[in-house]
């Protein structure tokens, strides 16, 4: 459920909101009577961070499988080209 709420009144009551939103609750914040932000819990991703960790484990795989190669002598001038 989303309250809405003035800037000034989010202002003057920050502590109070900061703890209700870490426990759930979100908040619109208005200027002027008009929406401005919204204040919500973060999320920590879920499906989306366990699809992200399977592709970095599958880019490490496909790294340790290609041949390892020495690039040479690297110069100074290597780094100005």
């Amino acid at each position: 459920m989303e309250r809405t709420i003035t800037a000034t009144e989010a202002n003057r009551e920050f502590s109070r909101i900061f703890r209700e939103v870490a426990a759930g609750e979100s908040y619109i914040v208005t200027a002027r009577g008009k929406p401005l932000v919204r204040i919500a819990p973060a999320t920590t991703g879920g499906q989306q961070d366990d699809a992200r960790v399977a592709r970095l484990h599958g880019l490490v795989d496909d790294l340790a499988a290609l041949p390892a190669c020495a690039p040479g002598r690297i110069t100074r001038e290597d780094g100005y080209a």
